[in-house]
């Protein structure tokens, strides 16, 4: 006799397609399901410039972007030159991860539901950091609103960047696609 498994799915997802895509579809008139907007990926990256001087800051802050995506970060490195900045092409100054599937889904629910939050002085989002083609960008000023990342143990604080590239043709679809799916936008 064998058991089955059930598979786990992520909230976010759960409600994206039991009920906000079929209400997206009627909101902007879609004869296919498959026009309806959806998240198409999540990129998090960190600029360490003073990893220049000091290569442990960028191990640290691999490891805590590792943290607090649930996936590996890699390390990213300077396209050109800056000879203000004692910049050399190739050198490591910074660290992504691109976030995709369930972990998407599960990152943008702890994002929603826990760590924006923990903002001090929150009062929304940004409603107008869309970029024109139906992505949005989130800059985090402060890696330790992540319950994953320990106060104690990080060298400093930094700051993230969060890019939200959806399948939505304009900013005003991606807006409602975020907003339904319970991103805070400040009023």
């Amino acid at each position: 006799m064998a058991a089955t498994v059930a598979s786990y799915v992520p909230v976010l997802r759960r409600k994206y397609n039991e009920s906000l895509k079929k209400e997206l579809a009627e909101e902007f008139g879609y004869k296919s399901s498959m026009q309806t907007p959806a998240i198409d990926k999540i990129v998090l990256s960190m600029g360490v410039g003073e990893a220049i001087q000091n290569k442990k800051l960028l191990d640290s802050a691999v490891e805590e972007l590792s943290l607090i995506a649930g996936q590996r970060a890699v390390k990213t490195k300077a396209k050109k030159s800056i000879a203000n900045f004692k910049l050399r092409e190739g050198m490591e100054i910074g660290t992504k991860v691109t976030l995709r599937g369930d972990r998407m889904y599960d990152f943008l629910g702890r994002l929603i539901d826990v760590a924006l939050p923990r903002v001090k002085d929150f009062r929304g989002i940004n409603p107008n950091a869309f970029d024109g083609h139906g992505n949005y960008s989130l800059g985090i000023s402060e890696q330790i609103i992540f319950p994953e990342i320990d106060y104690d143990k990080i060298d400093r604080i930094s700051g993230l960047n969060v890019a939200i590239i959806t399948t939505a043709e304009n900013d005003q679809e991606a807006r409602r696609l975020l907003e339904k799916l319970g991103m805070p936008f400040r009023k």
